[in-house]
């Protein structure tokens, strides 16, 4: 494809941020999955491989002919997404049982965190817009790939790297909430629904360390699975808590209109309701009907953004052509 055509000119425009969208499409994907309801599952499935491709591709160009801009944007929290997007994608494969290919965004996912952790760490001053939580997110989707292929491979030594991925994931939180602007809440333009989805993500790392823990492999004694325990509930409940929060404040301060943010904010709407499903199938907990009426609201939210994606886009290319 020439470098000029309309699509690549296009391509190039989007902004770190847009990874975004592969997440949303992802945890959407293993929601209706868990759910029951493959065939939609795994079209959600392919429309989010397909943008992963296309942002991966656009990635690499970036890094190889513009390698200053490049450099600009990893330090942004919005480059995170590249990972936290690989690790869920990496889930729904391991879910399917393709764990040759689940092994293999793990690795790449593995390798590009800490190119850009470090720099999002030292670029974030306060206040920071709710894609600082980001941090979080990539880590705990380690944390959640890890584990999902540890339990279906048998490796311990990779379920005990997840753990720590997992605690390590909990420290980048609080350390993002203090650069977090809570004004946020009410003026941001859709990512500041990531401040609870990176606890809900975190929850779900929690139930996949404990479902690999009581896979046979004796990973946990009964104190660390008890801890383990505690701190996943706590977890949904503050997730649920953020939840409510966010979502009475796009009724008192509605922000209508598509803005590539919000897929930041259907990924949440997703994850919340993956770790709800997930609390009750793994510790059975009597969260699963909760949990399927969120994930209703999570594929309504991303058909809603999905469409708004398309209109401008469509606007974007028909202006580039010209």
């Amino acid at each position: 494809m020439p470098a000029t055509s309309p699509l690549r000119a296009w391509l190039a425009q989007r902004p770190p941020a847009a990874g975004a969208a592969v997440m949303a499409g992802g945890i959407v994907s293993i929601g209706l999955g868990l759910t029951g309801f493959e065939a939609l599952s795994l079209a959600v499935l392919a429309v989010a491989c397909v943008a992963w491709v296309a942002l991966a591709a656009d990635f690499a160009l970036r890094l190889l002919r513009e390698r200053e801009r490049w450099t600009a944007e990893a330090g942004t929290p919005g480059a995170l997404t590249g990972v936290a997007a690989t690790t869920v994608l990496g889930t729904r494969f391991s879910n399917l049982g393709w764990q040759w290919l689940a092994e293999a965004l793990l690795a790449l996912a593995a390798a590009l965190w800490p190119w850009l952790l470090p720099r999002v760490v030292r670029n974030s001053p306060r206040p920071m817009p709710g894609a600082v939580f980001l941090c979080c997110v990539a880590t705990e989707g380690l944390a959640v790939l890890g584990a999902s292929v540890a339990k279906a491979e048998s490796a311990a030594w990779l379920a005990h790297t997840a753990l720590v991925f997992f605690w390590l994931g909990l420290a980048l939180y609080l350390f993002a909430l203090s650069r977090f602007g809570l004004r946020q809440v009410l003026t941001g333009r859709g990512d500041h629904w990531v401040a609870g989805g990176a606890l809900a993500i975190s929850t779900v790392a929690g139930t996949k360390l404990i479902a690999a823990g009581g896979a046979g492999h004796y990973l946990w004694n009964k104190d660390d699975d008890g801890v383990l325990h505690t701190v996943t509930l706590a977890l949904l409940v503050l997730d649920l808590a953020w939840y409510a929060v966010l979502a009475v404040a796009e009724v008192v301060r509605p922000r209508p209109g598509y803005d590539v943010r919000r897929w930041s904010t259907v990924f949440p709407m997703g994850m919340t309701a993956v770790a709800a499903l997930s609390v009750a199938g793994t510790l059975d907990k009597p969260f699963k009907g909760f949990g399927e009426v969120l994930l209703w609201v999570s594929v309504a939210a991303w058909l809603a953004v999905a469409a708004g994606a398309v209109a401008e886009a469509r606007t974007e290319l028909a202006d580039a052509a010209r």
